[in-house]
């Protein structure tokens, strides 16, 4: 595999396999790993993707005819309703030299895509944030961060499906679900969702 297109394969475990992939490819490889390969799951990463139950030579050899091209199977739309009312809405707008209340309609304008789960059931890294917008992190995270908080830090987005500490800014509310048992799937927000917040 061409320098352009390397991806480190490696044995995870007794029956996992580990592909680093590096930023920005993740979610490709793993969308084209799921039909390709026999495995119980494949699971993205920021930089990496977890493969359980498949070794080591039956993902480097599905692996070979992977591109960085190859983009993901765009997923389905989600839209949320979002309340701008965050304690962060102030220092975000400053940080995007606009008003406050031009935060949510911008915001709005990006189509978002789920990258990856992260820390809580529910919870997923949003990509497709301009660099332009991006924000750093609060200094020291707040010790409770409420169930629903719309949140951004550096590249990306997120909603908070659980109260729980966190460093994002907040700049906004939701009363989606992000995680629910009673769904056939709980996680609204799965990996390769289209996300749209509206005000």
């Amino acid at each position: 595999m061409d320098a352009d297109r390397a991806v480190k394969v490696i044995g995870y475990g007794r029956d996992a396999t580990l592909v680093r992939t590096g930023p920005g490819r993740a979610a490709s490889v793993a969308a084209w790993l799921r039909p390709r390969l026999a495995a119980r799951e494949v699971v993205p990463g920021a930089e990496t993707v977890l493969v359980d139950g498949a070794g080591v030579a039956a993902v480097a050899a599905v692996l070979r005819d992977w591109s960085p091209s190859q983009a993901p199977v765009a997923g389905p739309l989600v839209e949320i309703p979002v309340v701008y009312d965050g304690p962060d809405l102030g220092f975000v707008a400053r940080a995007w030299g606009v008003r406050e209340d031009e935060v949510g309609p911008l915001l709005g304008e990006v189509e978002l895509v789920a990258e990856f789960g992260g820390f809580a059931p529910g919870f997923a890294y949003l990509a497709g944030l301009p660099e332009r917008r991006w924000v750093p992190r609060l200094d020291t995270p707040r010790p409770r961060v409420e169930p629903g908080s719309v949140a951004l830090a550096g590249a990306w987005c997120g909603v908070y499906p659980t109260a729980s500490p966190g460093g994002w800014r907040v700049v906004g509310r939701t009363e989606a679900r992000l995680w629910d048992l009673a769904r056939p799937y709980p996680a609204l927000l799965a990996p390769g969702t289209r996300v749209r917040f509206v005000s």
